[in-house]
């Protein structure tokens, strides 16, 4: 199984492809938007982890793009933005899962993330 992570905070995004690759994913990390959607037109991702702010490209433009791609991977957001609205915008672009990352352990992420792709 392989998962997309879309993180401009790096060592967010090593400690998540870290403790994923350990958990027996592989892994692709890419820190803007831009190459994230790069990215998904190259290879096809059993799942997608989203930042929402973003250099070059943001996250919900991401999720917008990937809608229109009828990309089926699930997609599971970290942001820091914490508004119910901006949870309910990234659900109703696809989104599936939503993490607050000052709020969440990346045990928790990792966690999810095997039940979602049993």
């Amino acid at each position: 199984m392989t998962i997309l992570i879309i993180e401009d905070e790096k060592p967010l995004a090593r400690a998540l492809e870290l403790s994923l690759n350990e958990a027996g994913f592989t892994t692709k990390v890419v820190f803007n938007g831009s190459d994230g959607i790069e990215a998904i037109e190259k290879n096809a991702f059993d799942l997608i982890i989203c930042d929402l702010i973003m250099p070059k490209m943001d996250g919900f433009t991401v999720l917008a793009i990937l809608k229109e791609m009828k990309i089926k991977s699930p997609i599971v957001v970290l942001s820091n933005l914490s508004q119910k609205d901006d949870e309910k915008y990234a659900k109703d672009f696809g989104a599936i899962d939503f993490f607050i990352k000052s709020n969440t352990p990346i045990e928790t992420i990792v966690g999810r993330i095997q039940e979602l792709l049993k």
